[in-house]
């Protein structure tokens, strides 16, 4: 039977645990995160529940610098407080820091501003902006405010083994098709509410997730989905099952890498020569990242 999957997408390539989690599902609770109630009735309590606001529904409340059709929650779930989907409060806590993807230290800000140009697909807010600053004062109030489990590293993915078999784009398409082509559609395209709002995202084609993106990272879009799918059952696929649907998943184009040179030869030489990315390569017969990319 197809268990209903909501393959939430990444904001983009957060650091995954370092603590031995080698089966991708946390061993421990995790910290106990504030409630909603206890948001404070001032100006700065207005300012982190606009943060949330933007968390939940960035598309709308976020309009001027989002691409496609995700929020934030997609990626990280339970409004960026569950760990093992790279909660938000916790990368607030990692900030700044040196990051290898643009080769310099990011603050948190900076940090925000590449999940819209990569995950969003869309343009980075200005530092100062009030979306950035209500995205801040949001991850900021969840930290302060958090009962931490000193023992949990809870940034990013839980560490997720390398398969025993390489990831194959057929056991994918199976794996896909018995575990998320019920909330997903078979196109990948996503499915919409009765309400005309976005139930579970696209995962592939024009109105996902770019090349640049975390997600389009296979080892990060395997660790994701085996602690966090499908929805509510984490854990239950296996590790190669995991890595599978991922280069399925990762198999597809969608939008193109915001850093393109113009060559999708170069590109892959400068921003994807890793065994992580399948930008560049042959996939079901299709260059991936050369277009057409399908329409949602």
């Amino acid at each position: 039977m197809k268990h209903l999957m909501a393959l939430a997408l990444l904001m983009t390539s957060l650091t995954t645990l370092g603590n031995g989690l080698s089966d991708g599902v946390p061993e421990e609770s995790a910290s106990v995160l504030p409630a909603d109630r206890d948001i404070p009735k001032d100006e700065f309590g207005k300012m982190v529940r606009q943060g949330q606001l933007i968390f939940s529904d960035t598309g709308q409340f976020a309009r001027a610098y989002v691409g496609n059709d995700l929020s934030c929650r997609n990626c990280h779930l339970d409004q960026g407080r569950k760990a093992g989907s790279a909660p938000l409060w916790a990368a607030f806590l990692s900030y700044p820091a040196y990051r290898a993807k643009n080769h310099r230290v990011n603050t948190f800000a900076e940090r925000l501003q590449e999940c819209f140009r990569y995950s969003m697909n869309g343009k980075a807010p200005p530092l100062g902006d009030p979306v950035l600053v209500a995205l801040e004062s949001y991850a900021y109030w969840m930290e302060k405010n958090a009962k931490i489990n000193p023992r949990l590293t809870e940034r990013g993915f839980p560490q997720l083994q390398k398969p025993s078999s390489p990831p194959s784009y057929e056991r994918g398409k199976i794996v896909y098709s018995n575990n998320c082509e019920l909330c997903h559609g078979a196109n990948g395209r996503g499915k919409r509410a009765n309400d005309g709002h976005l139930a579970f995202p696209p995962l592939w084609g024009n109105r996902s997730f770019n090349w640049g993106a975390g997600m389009a990272q296979l080892d990060k879009a395997a660790a994701y989905i085996k602690t966090n799918m499908p929805l509510s059952l984490g854990g239950s696929l296996s590790n190669q099952d995991a890595w599978d649907v991922a280069y399925f998943m990762d198999g597809h184009d969608r939008p193109q890498d915001p850093r393109h040179t113009g060559s999708v030869d170069e590109t892959r030489a400068l921003f994807h020569h890793t065994q992580n990315s399948l930008y560049g390569h042959l996939v079901a017969g299709h260059v991936l990242g050369n277009g057409p990319v399908p329409q949602n």
